[in-house]
């Protein structure tokens, strides 16, 4: 018989400051070697390597070795949904260089959220596609004071948002194939609190599929390190003429 679910041990994985970054740095859904990791860390190889011991055994990541070094990834989606959830409650970090607060913008103005878009641009795209009725079902808000609308205990779920025919036609027509995202064993529309705007963002399948296509056209590229995305001078101007939303290149 097994008893209740041991949420302390998670947490006390997740407690220790350097095995917080190591999360927060894979928190974009890419798998990184465990040197890369020590650096965004700011800890020893050795030490490192302690620690991402820790977070395999913990099933919080997963391990790959590919020669002579091991690359490491979120063990999964809800992994990156456990991280976002406590970043929603979590106090911000004090930045204490320019080089800080140059990443925390970043990340804040566009990152990914495991495989889809968060941040200022996450949240704005949502924002403009229920604004030209590509998605229907809420207003893409999150209202503290009504949490019974968006429960932590069923986070993407509350809010019933669906595709119009509109966004059917406008998203076929931008390169998202429908019929490939429906095969899939993943919900094609879920959506996430976005820990840094309080509003909602575009997840599931079909949230994945048009950070892929972002990403195909160069409309976004990756930072070298980090979850930080760049919008590009072609990304800015497919914005404003697909989806009618202004927002400025990086």
């Amino acid at each position: 018989m097994k008893g209740d679910a041991d949420i302390a041990k998670i947490g006390a994985l997740v407690a220790d400051p350097a095995r917080a970054r190591i999360l927060l740095a894979l928190g974009d859904g890419r798998a990184l070697s465990a040197s890369v990791l020590a650096d965004e860390a700011g800890v020893v190889a050795s030490t490192a390597s302690a620690h991402l011991g820790k977070l395999v055994d913990g099933k919080l990541l997963t391990v790959e070795r590919h020669g002579r070094h091991r690359y490491f990834a979120l063990a999964g989606a809800e992994v990156a949904e456990l991280i976002e959830a406590l970043a929603r409650v979590a106090p911000p970090a004090p930045v204490r260089s320019l080089r800080q607060g140059t990443r925390a913008h970043a990340v804040r103005r566009a990152r990914t959220c495991y495989d889809h878009l968060a941040g200022i641009l996450g949240t704005q795209l949502m924002a403009a596609m229920l604004e030209r009725e590509l998605l229907t079902g809420g207003d893409g808000v999150f209202d503290s004071a009504k949490a019974h609308k968006d429960r932590l205990s069923a986070p993407g779920f509350d809010y019933d948002y669906r595709l119009t025919e509109r966004g059917v036609r406008e998203l076929d027509d931008f390169g998202i194939d429908f019929a490939q995202l429906r095969n899939r064993q993943r919900p094609l529309i879920r959506y996430c609190v976005d820990w840094s705007e309080q509003r909602h963002h575009l997840a599931g399948s079909l949230g994945a599929a048009l950070a892929q296509r972002m990403f195909e056209l160069r409309w976004v590229t990756r930072a070298r390190r980090g979850r930080a995305v760049a919008l590009t001078d072609d990304g800015a101007k497919g914005l404003r003429d697909r989806f009618g939303l202004e927002l400025a290149a990086a």
